[in-house]
């Protein structure tokens, strides 16, 4: 008869819990040391650190799945139970090292983007090979693996008396056992039927609501929720009054063009007012070169002499915003025009051809449309969007050994591109073409490698140095570009794809979004200062302003130079927030229909007015309306 319920082998699991639940305790610790924007009472940390011991009870309670399978199959023998504890035994040590390697990927994804494992996390098992290699070559994991592993190893070495005496105590007869694991499966499923993300989400701060969570947990609540249906999860409105608003926002723009109509779209007609310029367009979207980088905004490290002297020469945008943090949300809004709704990007979108994009108009106006990336362009599924947008894209297998100065995991240094795209232009114009070249940078990404003496920080060193040679390699295209004949009918457009900063003192903090852009084309754009708050998404239809194309757009963009000036606003998202930003107040729009209005410099949330409900209603037209037309495109 079993004098004990559960059994001692079912008993053992306590050691299983305890030590998972100290090691992710303890991570918990070390993300809270390392979190520049933590909060500080002593009653929120005992808070955060109570609903985090929750949710590592959670996925404990998963990790419990094998053990009680493999309990409930060992009869109860002295054979058996040996077999067992053994057995257990062996399994605690997979477990072990499994959460040491957790404990390193934890750190390092924190490190990079201020968060819990998300749906980055998700996307980045698809391409593990960059994602290793600039593990590989950022870290020193020879140092950091052992070190972990030899904590994992010592917890074992600590548990490993008391918590075999019960994996090798009395396992019960089977209908006991069969009850008892039974048991422990129920609780993962319970769990998931009874624990939400409320918990977490009930912090209004940022870092609060990451610290409170789980990576395991979070990694598989970002691996069911990978994908996000606006309409499902988010505020809307009726569609006539989403889409009438967002006609408004033209209207307010004081926009010329004029609306097609058909079921009240924004689609509509633009005009432009003077003679087409056909000049070739290289535009460089910058990685992570964040409005910190640049002197011209403030910086006092003299990390970008070459942008600086640029920005007296041609038009510098002061108050340009990204739409989020990560490279496909940038190429998205430069390609698209969009809004960057919940979920993927279009980019990483099964359905995500034949959309209207800055190198479709013009193609259509006969240009070569050309994508230029110094990695492996199937990174972020970016060949298979821009080749089916009207690109063709050369990336870093079109260079042979000889046009590679340097290479890390992430691609070629900036300055092997750059002279591949003033190949492409040579070519391509000798031939007659006008081009426009979009060119996607690599350099300022970690492991931060260049091409030594280049400048005066050695590489590998700091995210500085990566900067300061990216601002290299722009100044060094200039200089080699200005003795090609394409030069004086070519306008350049430097903007950044998104900053270096992940989270902030709150959800959509601005400064974490402000990025720099300057357009140079001293034959034809004259020295400016240009002060508009405005979006990555308004840089497209800024550009064929400038070349006074007229066309048919469905861009949710504006033209910063006209229309930005009497309509000043930004759109901005991280991984499930979404945002819009005018007069010093941002919109939240979030799962489960969260709305809220936070004041843009103090992060304070304000009150819902009669002002403050058109200006929610403004937010959520935009991304509606672009949830819709993602929708519909991918119906087609």
């Amino acid at each position: 008869m079993i004098k004990q319920f559960p059994p001692a082998r079912f008993r053992s699991f306590f050691w299983i819990v305890l030590s998972f639940v100290a090691v992710n305790t303890a991570v918990r610790i070390l993300l809270a040391l390392l979190e520049t924007n933590a909060p500080h009472s002593f009653a929120q940390w005992l808070t955060i650190f109570a609903v985090g011991f929750l949710y590592d009870l959670i996925a404990a309670s998963y990790l419990l799945i094998p053990f009680a399978l493999l309990a409930l199959c060992f009869p109860k023998s002295a054979r058996g139970n040996w077999l067992y504890g053994v057995s257990a035994s062996a399994l605690l040590v997979l477990a072990l090292a499994g959460m040491a390697f957790v404990v390193v990927a934890e750190i390092l994804f924190w490190n990079e983007f201020t968060a819990r494992f998300n749906f980055i996390a998700v996307d980045y098992l698809i391409y593990s090979r960059e994602v290793l290699g600039n593990i590989r070559e950022s870290y020193p994991l020879w140092t950091i693996l052992p070190a972990l592993f030899g904590g994992a190893a010592l917890v074992f070495l600590l548990i490993r008396k008391p918590f075999f005496r019960l994996a090798s105590g009395d396992g019960g007869k089977l209908p006991i056992r069969a009850i008892a694991a039974t048991t422990i499966i129920a609780l993962p499923v319970m769990s998931f039927a009874m624990i939400s993300d409320n918990l977490r989400e009930a912090f209004t701060h940022p870092s609060a609501r990451e610290l409170s969570g789980n990576g395991h947990y979070e990694f598989m609540h970002a691996f069911r929720a990978n994908d996000l249906d606006y309409f499902l999860y988010y505020p809307v409105i009726t569609r006539l009054l989403a889409k009438t608003t967002l006609q408004g926002e033209f209207i307010e723009a004081k926009s010329t063009s004029r609306f097609v109509n058909r079921e009240l779209t924004i689609e509509r007609d633009v005009v432009a007012q003077g003679p087409e310029k056909k000049l070739n367009v290289v535009l460089v979207s910058m990685e992570s070169h964040g409005a910190d980088f640049i002197g011209a905004l403030g910086d006092k490290r003299d990390l970008s002499p070459n942008l600086d002297q640029l920005a007296k020469q041609g038009m510098l945008f002061t108050q340009l915003y990204a739409t989020g943090l990560r490279t496909v949300r940038g190429l998205e809004a430069l390609t698209l025009s969009l809004p960057p709704t919940p979920g993927h990007a279009v980019l990483m979108r099964r359905k995500n051809k034949g959309m209207a994009s800055l190198g479709g108009v013009l193609k259509g106006a006969g240009y070569d449309a050309l994508y230029l990336y110094g990695g492996y362009s199937y990174f972020d599924n970016m060949r298979d969007f821009f080749s089916g947008n009207g690109y063709t894209v050369i990336d870093r297998t079109a260079l042979a050994k000889d046009e590679i100065t340097h290479e890390n995991v992430w691609g070629v240094a900036d300055e092997d591109m750059f002279r591949r795209t003033m190949k492409e232009l040579d070519t391509r114009t000798a031939a007659g073409k006008k081009v426009f070249a979009h060119i996607m940078t690599t350099s300022n990404h970690r492991p931060f490698t260049y091409p030594q003496n280049r400048i005066d920080i050695p590489s590998g060193q700091s995210r500085e140095g990566a900067a300061k040679y990216a601002d290299w390699a722009i100044g060094a295209l200039i200089r080699e570009a200005r003795s090609h004949p394409w030069f004086d009918d070519t306008i350049f457009v430097f903007v950044a794809d998104h900053t270096s900063h992940g989270r902030g003192r709150m959800d959509l903090p601005p400064e974490n979004y402000h990025i720099p852009m300057i357009i140079y084309a001293p034959k034809w754009i004259k020295p400016a200062t240009i002060d508009y708050v405005s979006s990555q998404i308004d840089v497209g239809p800024t550009i064929l302003s400038l070349l006074n194309f007229s066309y048919r757009s469905s861009f949710f963009g504006q033209d910063i130079l006209t229309e930005g000036q009497f309509h000043q606003r930004a759109l901005m998202a991280n991984y499930l927030t979404v945002g819009y930003m005018e007069h010093g107040q941002i919109v939240e729009l979030g799962p489960k229909r969260k709305v809220r209005i936070i004041e843009a410099t103090s992060g304070n949330q304000i009150g819902g007015g009669v002002t403050e409900k058109h200006l929610i209603d403004e937010a959520i037209s935009y991304y509606q309306i672009a949830s819709d037309t993602i929708s519909q495109t991918a119906r087609q």
